[in-house]
């Protein structure tokens, strides 16, 4: 089943978002690699593609795990909640509907 994981990002961490997206983008590869993976990426702060300074305020992904709880602990185990990036993280079944 796919799952939506809500990240929502700490206010002035853009540092340390960084130097943890390595981590973060290898683990969203290792699940496109598995075919699991719908879509990821950033939420800008601003109203911007490139919000510069300004950062991020979240990041949202949607990707097939087994169960909610194995999708939980995938999001638990994300380097931007272990650099204390994210403040809060929602995990939520998802069901795709368009485009079919």
């Amino acid at each position: 089943m796919l799952y939506a994981i809500i990240g929502e990002d700490r206010a002035g961490t853009l540092d340390q978002r960084m130097a943890a997206r390595p981590a973060h983008v290898a683990r969203l590869q290792a699940l496109q690699a598995e075919a699991r993976l719908i879509l990821a990426g950033p939420c800008p702060a601003v109203d911007s593609p490139d919000p510069g300074p300004a950062g991020f305020s979240g990041s949202i992904i949607i990707a097939e795990f087994d169960s909610l709880a194995s999708a939980k602990a995938w999001a638990d185990a994300d380097p931007y909640v272990a650099a204390g990036v994210y403040e809060k993280v929602t995990v939520k079944p998802f069901k795709k509907v368009l485009p079919a």
